[in-house]
């Protein structure tokens, strides 16, 4: 919901600016301006964008409105219980635990737990998956960072391109002001979308990549300490300095 309203209220700002210094709504539309910087800026990013980046990006795309909730709280609520129930039943009394785990990164600490590994495996398994997919999904926010890059500089192409049919006019300077100020729509468009929409994603993407990262850090350091025995109360303690 916030990231709705803060495009809205960019945009806002854009259009509602654009009217107070007496320009129209219609003044800001330019289908072949807005074909020349979307296509365009798309185009480069794509170029550069392996496909499993790409196809991350995309999927990732969801998580600008509606980004997965990470409950920290809860978090260490699961692992004490987790804890509990080791000190209880042994490690093995943790397998059906594992099998009903709908997060898949606890699931294989647990499964790990069960399995008897040692603590040291544990952490190893468990932060190199956490490192490879904070990678993963780096890589995919650079596609959004690229087209951030890339939406200006076509704008200026657009712009360009615009000026060169006003050149063919020259002769009629009843045309020249209107068609000059169509031609700079491309640019307003590069720009506009550039740091009113993609830079943003990226960032918030980037922000919700972090987070998910210190969650499952969150996972790693409870399982390590259940698997070392440690009292649920001091594991709580011990995870509390992860809650914002």
């Amino acid at each position: 919901m916030l990231s709705l309203l803060g495009v809205i209220i960019g945009f806002a700002a854009l259009f509602g600016g654009n009217f107070l210094e007496g320009g129209t709504w219609a003044s800001l539309v330019n289908i072949p301006a807005a074909l020349i910087v979307i296509g365009g800026t798309l185009g480069a990013a794509i170029l550069q964008t392996p496909k499993a980046s790409l196809k991350r990006a995309l999927l990732l795309f969801a998580w600008i409105f509606r980004p997965s909730p990470r409950n920290f709280h809860k978090g260490i609520e699961r692992i004490v219980s987790w804890s509990h129930t080791a000190r209880k039943k042994g490690l093995l009394g943790l397998e059906n635990t594992a099998n009903k785990e709908s997060d898949m990164f606890a699931r294989k600490g647990l499964q790990l737990l069960v399995d008897g590994s040692e603590p040291e495996v544990i952490r190893y398994v468990l932060e190199n998956d956490l490192n490879i997919a904070e990678q993963r999904d780096y890589d995919a926010v650079h596609f959004y960072e690229s087209m951030g890059g890339y939406a200006p500089t076509i704008g200026i192409i657009g712009a360009v391109i615009g000026l060169m049919h006003v050149m063919r006019h020259l002769t009629d300077p009843s045309q020249l002001g209107a068609g000059i100020a169509v031609a700079f729509v491309a640019t307003i468009y590069g720009v506009a979308f550039a740091n009113l929409l993609l830079l943003p994603m990226a960032n918030k993407l980037r922000a919700l990549i972090k987070e998910q990262s210190q969650y499952q850090e969150l996972m790693v350091e409870g399982i390590i300490s259940i698997s070392n025995g440690e009292n649920p109360k001091a594991i709580a303690m011990k995870l509390s300095g992860y809650l914002h």
